[in-house]
């Protein structure tokens, strides 16, 4: 059931305090629903979520559903506000993950939350369990077009370090001095799924999709001269990539990419179980 491969597991987890004795009731009940059975216990009201304040409610089954917990997103959300959420969301979470924060925001969490740490150059603040390690396999490489895109490209790396997946990085490597990426072609070719931000014109994800035998998630960053309309440019580039394999992501998107490549990875476990 869930992450609990038995009931055993559930209940010993509830004797060492990592899970509530309501959030156990709970999942036991919504397990049985899933196989079809009649509960013995009535459905929580909370019903798989729970509601913080008057602003947000949490969906503690969403890793259940999807394979991956949910993220707050902390850019339109004010430090308090995170705070409450990371303080529900942590005793049932190995990670609990916010994105889009600032350093402004992150030094009002950490003044709240100590254990919580702040990922400056991909805007994330975090609270990560002793407990958390890399887990899942496969090799994830993750490469830039220019020493401007690493925000977004770090905020796909630290992601994707979070949820368990090993990164490998490879920075400035774009298609104006195209030698720097042939000489880093064993990353390519040790890689499982790449991860490419690009601005401009985009050009790079095409480039690494001839080169590789692996998918390809695009990222089109917003950097650039006028004309690259604040990534527009190299988003239409990707899209348009005459290079077969390519998925592309919205601009500056380096978290739906880490989630994508996750998502590819950990299916390519469960086709080969």
């Amino acid at each position: 059931m869930s992450k609990f491969g038995s009931v055993r597991e559930l209940m010993d987890a509830v004797a060492k305090g990592e899970v509530s004795p309501e959030a156990a009731e709970e999942l036991a009940v919504l397990t049985t629903l899933r196989e079809g059975q009649s509960p013995t216990t009535p459905l929580s009201p909370r019903r798989g979520y729970e509601t913080v304040g008057d602003f947000a409610k949490i969906d503690f089954e969403r890793g259940d559903r999807t394979g991956f917990p949910e993220v707050i997103w902390g850019q339109d959300k004010t430090a308090a506000q995170i705070v409450a959420i990371m303080r529900v969301m942590e005793p049932q979470h190995p990670v609990v993950m916010a994105t889009r924060v600032s350093e402004e925001k992150a030094t009002k969490i950490q003044e709240a939350l100590p254990q919580a740490k702040y990922f400056g150059l991909a805007r994330i603040c975090a609270v990560v369990s002793s407990a958390h390690k890399t887990t899942h396999p496969g090799r994830l490489s993750i490469l830039t077009a220019g020493t401007a895109d690493l925000p977004v490209a770090e905020e796909a790396a630290v992601t994707a370090e979070l949820c368990g997946f090993a990164v490998t990085r490879l920075w400035d490597v774009g298609v104006a001095g195209i030698h720097r990426l042939l000489s880093n072609q064993h990353v390519i070719d040790e890689s499982d799924v790449l991860i490419v931000a690009a601005g401009m014109e985009g050009a790079l994800p095409s480039v690494v999709a001839g080169l590789a035998d692996c998918p390809v998630i695009a990222v089109p960053t917003n950097v650039g001269y006028g004309a690259s309309f604040q990534g527009l440019a190299p988003l239409l580039t990707m899209l348009n990539s005459c290079a077969a394999g390519i998925g592309v992501v919205n601009i500056d998107n380096g978290f739906g990419a880490a989630i994508l490549a996750g998502q590819i990875l950990r299916v390519a476990k469960r086709i080969a179980r």
